[in-house]
């Protein structure tokens, strides 16, 4: 089968959307398809480095807007702007392409939105779309807990979800796509209901076979707990910090160490104070991937209490070592993590004392219950293991394969 891939961020050795793009192409060359990838310019020397790019049943195309409409990305708001008129480039070129190679079916992979479209559908040959994500948004009791710019910020944003439902250019995508694939039931939700019959929920997500670890890394003497993530209030690190305020006189010698940096630190370092927490912290930098496997071997558990992540990455890096996650029923971590695996607080409808003292109650519980930790440790390899970059692409491919309206 010849597969043309849209992958507007695409780049081995990323994180992020790069990372998504990319490791999604090498798992569909891995099943076996010819896949073509139409994707950005600037992404093509990290490419053409990697051998994998080389691969007989692999090719790429590259395109980009003109200097002067670049420059839009960096302006307030440009980047939507810069990003449609991207998508629709990227349709002509996939139209010339398509007169010569006759593709079998187009997958949009990234960016994973529900709110960015794809015009890849007017091909005229069977389209999937995602996973996409987006849709997840902080529960409305938890509101309160954040900063003023966190609630602003929250305000936009979910006014800005209800543009979705007249969004022409959505509608569009939606109805020329034979499979919607999203990352999460949340952002299923957000899509307009005529259109739930094409959703599946498929994580974007997925962790490399040789991340896995065949025995788990064994739990410090001391309580180290470990949050890792960008320092932005959506990442929920001060329900953390109150909660761990609560469990001190518990877990005496326990400490917390912060990896990541962001925009809303001086507010966390100010969350910190009030809590009373300060001289449990320890803040690091965000470090290479190597340093951050041993980060995560040398602690107790992930805490990662995010309040509308898509995805997660860091949780399911975190599975891959047999590191037990402390996490909320909320998007991606809810999604990837499960109760063999994790300590998951419910949080959808709790409000936030609620939510802090159930953070509380993990943090405890897996601190001081050897057997517990052991058993979610063990099965959080076993977690890892049913969410590889391949397992991802069989899962989707599968649905997509026994639809019989294609």
């Amino acid at each position: 089968m010849k597969l043309l891939v849209s992958a507007y961020a695409c780049e081995p050795g990323k994180g992020s959307e790069p990372g998504v793009g990319w490791n999604w192409v090498q798992a569909l060359v891995r099943r076996g398809y010819q896949v073509h990838v139409i994707t950005r310019s600037n992404n093509r020397e990290n490419i053409e480095k990697d051998p994998a790019s080389r691969h007989p049943s692999l090719a790429f195309h590259y395109h980009d807007l003109s200097a002067s409409a670049r420059r839009w990305k960096h302006r307030r708001g440009g980047i939507y702007l810069y990003y449609l008129l991207w998508q629709w480039r990227a349709y002509q070129l996939a139209k010339r392409l398509h007169a010569n190679e006759r593709f079998d079916r187009v997958h949009h992979v990234t960016f994973v939105s529900y709110r960015q479209p794809s015009f890849m559908g007017r091909l005229g040959i069977p389209f999937i779309f995602g996973p996409i994500g987006g849709g997840e948004s902080t529960p409305p009791r938890l509101l309160p807990t954040l900063s003023f710019r966190g609630r602003l910020s929250e305000a936009i944003r979910n006014a800005g979800s209800k543009v979705i439902a007249v969004d022409p250019f959505m509608h569009a995508t939606y109805s020329r796509a034979q499979i919607i694939a999203c990352t999460t039931a949340e952002t299923v939700a957000r899509i307009p209901r005529r259109y739930h019959p094409k959703c599946v929920v498929q994580l974007a997500i997925g962790i490399e076979e040789a991340e896995l670890l065949a025995t788990p890394c064994q739990a410090p003497a001391l309580p180290r707990l470990l949050f890792v993530g960008r320092l932005l209030y959506w990442k929920g690190l001060h329900l953390a910090l109150r909660a761990l305020a609560e469990a001190r006189p518990s877990l005496p010698g326990i400490r917390l160490t912060i990896v990541g940096s962001g925009e809303d630190r001086s507010w966390l370092e100010a969350e910190a104070q009030a809590a009373r927490v300060t001289d449990l912290l320890d803040w690091v930098a965000s470090k290479p991937h190597d340093e951050m496997i041993r980060e995560y071997c040398h602690s107790t558990c992930l805490v990662f209490p995010s309040l509308h992540d898509s995805g997660g990455m860091v949780v399911l890096e975190a599975l891959a070592v047999g590191l037990p996650v402390v996490c909320l029923d909320l998007g991606g971590p809810g999604t990837i993590a499960s109760p063999e695996c994790a300590l998951i607080v419910p949080a959808r409808a709790s409000t936030p004392e609620e939510v802090v003292r159930r953070l509380a109650e993990a943090m405890i519980r897996i601190a001081m219950d050897g057997s517990l930790r052991t058993r979610l440790s063990a099965n959080a390899v076993q977690r890892a293991r049913q969410l590889t970059w391949d397992r991802a692409v069989e899962n989707l491919y599968a649905q997509i394969d026994s639809d019989p309206k294609p």
